[in-house]
């Protein structure tokens, strides 16, 4: 009886060693063990692939579902506005007024509703009614404007390069005058800072003008499809900006209401950009703006007694840029029409080139 329980205990374990050939085996190889571990981690790595798979084409059908939500939302918004904009007279006739005032062209309504995330054409719809909508929607943008207070300066600029973008299309291209004559032109002598500084003004004043009226000429003559790329834009808003911060400047030129020490750092400026020196121009754009005083902010008085090195703490030692928003604002603008001159007019010396 014993021997048949041990004969028996041996046939299970010979069942449960894996089989080699067909043939069970009582041991095993140490490449068998590693072929059998190999396909163990070959299966897991099946299982994991698989479901990486499907969790990818679970997120994939989530994204298509919201997008076709938001399309479906968008052409719902818009359906919902042609009806708001159409003509309320019982005889079906849209009212002049609208179609009088806002009449573009195509290509300028197809530009104007992608810029807004609108669909170009809705089903049925007419260039009229097309006109319309868009018209509609500007008009909820306008309100949403005056609602919620105005934007900021760089962001009008943006607009109003958009708006004229039509207009600077159909300047003409060929008639283009020599500006580097008029630029480097009468070029300002810098003795008159000590002999005569009245006689600064006006050569400053109409120096700048005829820079930021070749600044705009530069940005009206580039090609359309640099215009119409975000860095193009871009560029267009920055002279647009700079215009309108140098407007408080050319109103102190004018009234001849400018400090002594500011005049003269301004006139260095314009002379050294005149001569393509734009490395000496920089220089005296940084003691306008950041000065060279000891004390950071341009300090007169720093205690109660009087100092002996009092006298040291000049006006020329100021940094205007920290006086007021509008300082500030005019002196970044000579700095980005050196930027340009410098691009424009390279100098014969590169040691002269601004870093």
């Amino acid at each position: 009886m014993d021997a048949l329980k041990a004969e028996i205990a041996n046939k299970r374990k010979a069942l449960e060693i894996p089989a080699v050939d067909g043939r069970p085996a009582k041991y095993m190889r140490r490449g068998e063990l590693e072929r059998l571990k190999e396909e163990q981690e070959r299966k897991a790595r099946e299982e994991e692939e698989a479901k990486r798979r499907q969790e990818k084409e679970r997120e994939e059908r989530e994204r298509e579902e919201e997008r076709r939500r938001k399309e479906a939302k968008k052409v719902k918004q818009s359906n919902a506005l042609r009806r708001s904009t159409a003509s309320p007279h019982p005889e079906g006739g849209a009212s002049p007024a609208p179609e009088s005032t806002f009449n573009i062209s195509n290509e300028e309504t197809v530009r104007r509703l992608r810029a807004k995330g609108q669909p170009i054409r809705l089903f049925g719809e007419s260039d009229k009614e097309r006109r319309l909508r868009l018209r509609a929607l500007e008009l909820i943008e306008e309100k949403d404007h005056e609602r919620h207070g105005g934007q900021n300066d760089f962001k009008k600029a943006l607009e109003d390069v958009d708006k004229h973008t039509q207009e600077e299309a159909a300047r003409d291209k060929g008639k283009k005058k020599d500006k580097e004559a008029s630029l480097m032109s009468d070029v300002l002598d810098l003795e008159l800072v000590k002999t005569d500084p009245d006689k600064l003004y006006p050569i400053i004043y109409y120096a700048l003008k005829r820079a930021l009226k070749e600044w705009e000429q530069w940005m009206d003559d580039r090609p359309e499809h640099v215009k119409r790329t975000t860095q193009g834009k871009l560029a267009a808003a920055t002279q647009r900006q700079s215009a309108e911060y140098l407007k408080p400047l050319f109103k102190l030129l004018r009234t001849r209401n400018l400090q002594s020490d500011v005049l003269a750092r301004i006139a260095e400026i314009v002379h050294h950009m005149q001569m393509r020196r734009y490395s000496s121009a920089n220089d005296s754009y940084l003691r306008l703006s950041i000065g060279n005083a000891p004390w950071p902010i341009g300090v007169t008085m720093v205690g109660i007694h009087e100092r002996s090195a009092r006298e040291k703490i000049s006006t020329d030692q100021v940094a205007h840029v920290l006086n007021d928003e509008v300082s500030r604002k005019y002196i970044q603008s000579l700095k980005r029409i050196l930027t340009f001159a410098q691009t424009k007019y390279p100098p014969s010396d590169p040691t002269q080139l601004m870093g």
